[in-house]
Protein backbone atom coordinates (compact mmCIF):
# COMPACT_ATOMS: atom_id res chain seq x y z
CA UNK A 1 0.00 0.00 0.00
CA UNK A 2 3.04 2.29 0.13
CA UNK A 3 2.81 3.51 -3.46
CA UNK A 4 1.97 7.20 -2.99
CA UNK A 5 4.68 9.77 -3.82
CA UNK A 6 3.73 13.42 -3.49
CA UNK A 7 6.13 14.62 -6.21
CA UNK A 8 3.33 14.03 -8.73
CA UNK A 9 1.13 16.55 -6.90
CA UNK A 10 3.60 18.98 -5.31
CA UNK A 11 2.60 22.61 -5.60
CA UNK A 12 -0.99 21.86 -6.57
CA UNK A 13 -4.00 23.82 -5.31
CA UNK A 14 -4.35 21.59 -2.25
CA UNK A 15 -0.72 22.27 -1.31
CA UNK A 16 -1.28 26.01 -1.62
CA UNK A 17 -4.17 25.88 0.85
CA UNK A 18 -2.46 23.49 3.26
CA UNK A 19 0.92 25.21 3.29
CA UNK A 20 -0.47 28.75 3.41
CA UNK A 21 -2.53 27.88 6.49
CA UNK A 22 0.38 25.98 8.06
CA UNK A 23 2.80 28.87 7.50
CA UNK A 24 0.27 31.30 8.97
CA UNK A 25 -0.28 29.17 12.08
CA UNK A 26 3.41 28.64 12.77
CA UNK A 27 4.15 32.32 12.22
CA UNK A 28 1.49 33.24 14.77
CA UNK A 29 2.58 30.62 17.30
CA UNK A 30 6.26 31.64 17.16
CA UNK A 31 5.42 35.23 18.08
CA UNK A 32 5.20 34.09 21.69
CA UNK A 33 8.59 33.57 23.33
CA UNK A 34 7.86 30.01 24.41
CA UNK A 35 9.19 26.85 22.71
CA UNK A 36 6.84 24.54 20.85
CA UNK A 37 6.71 21.07 19.30
CA UNK A 38 5.83 20.34 15.67
CA UNK A 39 4.74 16.80 14.77
CA UNK A 40 3.95 15.55 11.27
CA UNK A 41 2.52 12.09 10.66
CA UNK A 42 3.02 11.72 6.89
CA UNK A 43 5.98 13.90 6.01
CA UNK A 44 6.86 13.06 2.40
CA UNK A 45 10.29 14.08 1.12
CA UNK A 46 10.38 17.66 2.44
CA UNK A 47 11.34 19.48 -0.76
CA UNK A 48 10.27 18.93 -4.38
CA UNK A 49 11.69 19.79 -7.80
CA UNK A 50 8.77 21.09 -9.86
CA UNK A 51 10.69 20.40 -13.09
CA UNK A 52 11.06 16.68 -12.24
CA UNK A 53 9.43 14.29 -14.74
CA UNK A 54 6.87 13.19 -12.15
CA UNK A 55 5.70 16.76 -11.51
CA UNK A 56 5.71 17.62 -15.20
CA UNK A 57 3.62 14.52 -15.97
CA UNK A 58 0.58 15.79 -14.04
CA UNK A 59 1.11 19.53 -14.50
CA UNK A 60 -0.61 20.18 -11.18
CA UNK A 61 1.90 22.81 -10.05
CA UNK A 62 1.26 24.78 -13.24
CA UNK A 63 -2.40 25.14 -12.24
CA UNK A 64 -1.53 25.66 -8.57
CA UNK A 65 1.43 27.53 -7.14
CA UNK A 66 2.47 28.89 -10.56
CA UNK A 67 -0.85 30.75 -10.79
CA UNK A 68 -1.19 31.82 -7.17
CA UNK A 69 2.27 32.59 -5.78
CA UNK A 70 2.40 36.23 -6.87
CA UNK A 71 -1.05 36.85 -5.41
CA UNK A 72 0.36 36.40 -1.91
CA UNK A 73 1.96 39.61 -0.59
CA UNK A 74 5.76 39.45 -0.12
CA UNK A 75 5.39 39.58 3.68
CA UNK A 76 2.99 36.64 3.88
CA UNK A 77 4.62 33.74 5.80
CA UNK A 78 3.90 31.30 2.96
CA UNK A 79 5.49 33.57 0.37
CA UNK A 80 8.51 33.98 2.64
CA UNK A 81 8.90 30.20 2.98
CA UNK A 82 8.75 29.88 -0.82
CA UNK A 83 11.47 32.50 -1.24
CA UNK A 84 13.68 30.82 1.39
CA UNK A 85 13.24 27.44 -0.27
CA UNK A 86 14.37 28.75 -3.66
CA UNK A 87 17.37 30.42 -2.05
CA UNK A 88 18.40 27.10 -0.49
CA UNK A 89 17.44 24.56 -3.17
CA UNK A 90 17.17 26.45 -6.46
CA UNK A 91 14.51 28.32 -8.45
CA UNK A 92 12.36 25.27 -9.19
CA UNK A 93 12.14 23.98 -5.63
CA UNK A 94 8.89 23.75 -3.71
CA UNK A 95 8.71 23.19 0.08
CA UNK A 96 6.76 20.32 1.54
CA UNK A 97 5.23 20.89 4.95
CA UNK A 98 8.34 19.64 6.84
CA UNK A 99 10.40 22.35 5.18
CA UNK A 100 7.70 24.96 5.78
CA UNK A 101 7.92 24.02 9.45
CA UNK A 102 11.72 23.92 9.62
CA UNK A 103 11.97 27.37 8.05
CA UNK A 104 9.29 28.76 10.37
CA UNK A 105 10.51 27.45 13.70
CA UNK A 106 13.35 28.35 16.05
CA UNK A 107 16.28 26.49 17.61
CA UNK A 108 14.32 26.14 20.84
CA UNK A 109 11.48 24.30 19.07
CA UNK A 110 11.29 20.54 18.45
CA UNK A 111 10.31 18.89 15.14
CA UNK A 112 9.25 15.23 14.83
CA UNK A 113 8.54 13.73 11.39
CA UNK A 114 7.24 10.30 10.42
CA UNK A 115 7.46 8.82 6.91
CA UNK A 116 6.99 5.12 6.20
CA UNK A 117 7.60 4.98 2.42
CA UNK A 118 11.26 3.83 1.99
CA UNK A 119 12.12 6.16 -0.92
CA UNK A 120 10.33 9.14 0.59
CA UNK A 121 11.99 8.55 3.96
CA UNK A 122 15.43 8.41 2.36
CA UNK A 123 14.79 11.61 0.39
CA UNK A 124 13.42 13.34 3.49
CA UNK A 125 16.46 12.39 5.54
CA UNK A 126 18.81 13.63 2.84
CA UNK A 127 16.97 16.92 2.29
CA UNK A 128 16.24 17.77 5.91
CA UNK A 129 19.24 16.30 7.68
CA UNK A 130 20.93 19.68 8.01
CA UNK A 131 18.25 20.82 10.47
CA UNK A 132 18.91 18.04 12.98
CA UNK A 133 15.26 16.98 13.11
CA UNK A 134 13.77 13.85 14.64
CA UNK A 135 12.89 11.75 11.56
CA UNK A 136 11.44 8.26 11.96
CA UNK A 137 10.57 5.55 9.45
CA UNK A 138 7.39 4.72 11.30
CA UNK A 139 3.62 4.70 10.99
CA UNK A 140 2.55 8.29 11.54
CA UNK A 141 -0.46 7.51 13.72
CA UNK A 142 1.73 5.36 15.97
CA UNK A 143 4.23 8.20 16.29
CA UNK A 144 1.49 10.71 17.10
CA UNK A 145 0.08 8.56 19.88
CA UNK A 146 3.52 7.75 21.26
CA UNK A 147 4.71 11.35 21.36
CA UNK A 148 1.68 13.03 22.86
CA UNK A 149 1.72 14.92 25.10
CA UNK A 150 5.06 16.15 23.77
CA UNK A 151 7.80 18.23 25.34
CA UNK A 152 7.49 21.18 24.89
CA UNK A 153 3.77 20.71 25.49
CA UNK A 154 2.77 23.71 23.40
CA UNK A 155 2.66 22.89 19.70
CA UNK A 156 1.06 21.82 16.43
CA UNK A 157 0.50 18.46 14.74
CA UNK A 158 -0.16 18.09 11.02
CA UNK A 159 -1.95 14.93 9.90
CA UNK A 160 -1.67 14.71 6.12
CA UNK A 161 -2.13 11.14 4.82
CA UNK A 162 -2.52 10.23 1.17
CA UNK A 163 -5.81 8.43 1.89
CA UNK A 164 -4.75 5.60 -0.42
CA UNK A 165 -5.59 3.46 2.60
CA UNK A 166 -9.36 3.98 2.55
CA UNK A 167 -9.69 2.91 6.18
CA UNK A 168 -8.00 6.21 7.11
CA UNK A 169 -11.36 7.95 6.83
CA UNK A 170 -12.68 5.79 9.67
CA UNK A 171 -9.42 5.64 11.63
CA UNK A 172 -8.66 9.36 11.78
CA UNK A 173 -11.54 10.55 14.02
CA UNK A 174 -10.67 7.82 16.52
CA UNK A 175 -6.96 8.64 16.50
CA UNK A 176 -7.58 12.38 16.81
CA UNK A 177 -9.93 11.71 19.73
CA UNK A 178 -7.16 9.78 21.51
CA UNK A 179 -4.57 12.48 20.78
CA UNK A 180 -6.86 15.28 21.93
CA UNK A 181 -7.53 13.54 25.23
CA UNK A 182 -3.80 13.17 25.85
CA UNK A 183 -2.84 16.62 24.49
CA UNK A 184 -5.73 18.97 25.11
CA UNK A 185 -3.68 22.11 24.42
CA UNK A 186 -2.24 20.96 21.10
CA UNK A 187 -3.27 22.42 17.76
CA UNK A 188 -4.17 19.48 15.53
CA UNK A 189 -4.48 20.19 11.80
CA UNK A 190 -5.91 17.60 9.41
CA UNK A 191 -5.75 17.91 5.62
CA UNK A 192 -8.23 15.97 3.49
CA UNK A 193 -9.07 15.81 -0.22
CA UNK A 194 -12.56 16.59 -1.46
CA UNK A 195 -13.35 13.92 -4.01
CA UNK A 196 -16.32 13.70 -6.33
CA UNK A 197 -17.88 10.82 -4.37
CA UNK A 198 -17.41 12.60 -1.02
CA UNK A 199 -15.67 9.95 1.15
CA UNK A 200 -14.57 12.70 3.57
CA UNK A 201 -18.17 13.47 4.58
CA UNK A 202 -18.68 10.93 7.39
CA UNK A 203 -15.18 11.62 8.75
CA UNK A 204 -15.87 15.36 8.99
CA UNK A 205 -19.27 14.81 10.56
CA UNK A 206 -17.68 12.66 13.26
CA UNK A 207 -14.92 15.21 13.88
CA UNK A 208 -17.26 18.19 14.06
CA UNK A 209 -19.64 16.33 16.37
CA UNK A 210 -16.84 15.38 18.76
CA UNK A 211 -15.09 18.77 18.56
CA UNK A 212 -17.74 21.44 17.83
CA UNK A 213 -15.33 24.34 18.48
CA UNK A 214 -12.92 23.23 15.73
CA UNK A 215 -12.31 25.19 12.52
CA UNK A 216 -13.03 23.85 9.04
CA UNK A 217 -11.93 25.43 5.77
CA UNK A 218 -12.73 24.05 2.32
CA UNK A 219 -12.01 25.21 -1.20
CA UNK A 220 -13.51 23.87 -4.42
CA UNK A 221 -12.02 23.87 -7.91
CA UNK A 222 -12.49 22.02 -11.23
CA UNK A 223 -10.57 18.76 -11.77
CA UNK A 224 -7.09 19.47 -13.09
CA UNK A 225 -7.54 16.93 -15.92
CA UNK A 226 -10.11 14.56 -17.35
CA UNK A 227 -10.88 11.73 -14.99
CA UNK A 228 -9.29 13.38 -11.95
CA UNK A 229 -11.55 12.87 -8.94
CA UNK A 230 -10.31 15.67 -6.66
CA UNK A 231 -12.59 18.71 -6.80
CA UNK A 232 -11.45 20.49 -3.66
CA UNK A 233 -9.29 20.59 -0.59
CA UNK A 234 -10.02 20.86 3.12
CA UNK A 235 -8.32 21.64 6.40
CA UNK A 236 -9.83 20.82 9.79
CA UNK A 237 -8.11 22.37 12.82
CA UNK A 238 -8.60 21.71 16.53
CA UNK A 239 -7.50 24.51 18.89
CA UNK A 240 -6.84 26.84 15.94
CA UNK A 241 -4.65 29.91 16.47
CA UNK A 242 -6.26 33.34 16.61
CA UNK A 243 -6.87 34.88 13.19
CA UNK A 244 -7.32 31.61 11.29
CA UNK A 245 -10.86 32.55 10.23
CA UNK A 246 -9.62 35.71 8.52
CA UNK A 247 -6.75 33.83 6.88
CA UNK A 248 -9.15 31.21 5.58
CA UNK A 249 -11.46 33.90 4.20
CA UNK A 250 -8.51 35.54 2.43
CA UNK A 251 -7.58 32.20 0.84
CA UNK A 252 -11.15 31.67 -0.31
CA UNK A 253 -11.10 35.08 -1.99
CA UNK A 254 -7.78 34.21 -3.64
CA UNK A 255 -9.13 30.95 -5.04
CA UNK A 256 -12.33 32.54 -6.31
CA UNK A 257 -10.20 34.75 -8.55
CA UNK A 258 -8.87 31.71 -10.45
Amino acid sequence: MLSYQHIYHAGNLADVQKHALLAFMLDYMTRKDKPLTYIETHAGRGVYDLTAPEAAKTGEAASGIALLEKRFPPNHPYRQRLDQTRALFGPNAYPGSPLVAALSLRETDAIHLAELHPQEHAALTQAMGQWGLHIEKRDGFELALALTPPTPRRGLMLIDPSYEVKADYQTIPKVIGQIARKWNVGTIALWYPILADGPHGPMLRDLMAAHPDSFRHELRFPPVRDGHKMIGTGMWILNPPYGIEDEGAALSTLFRAL
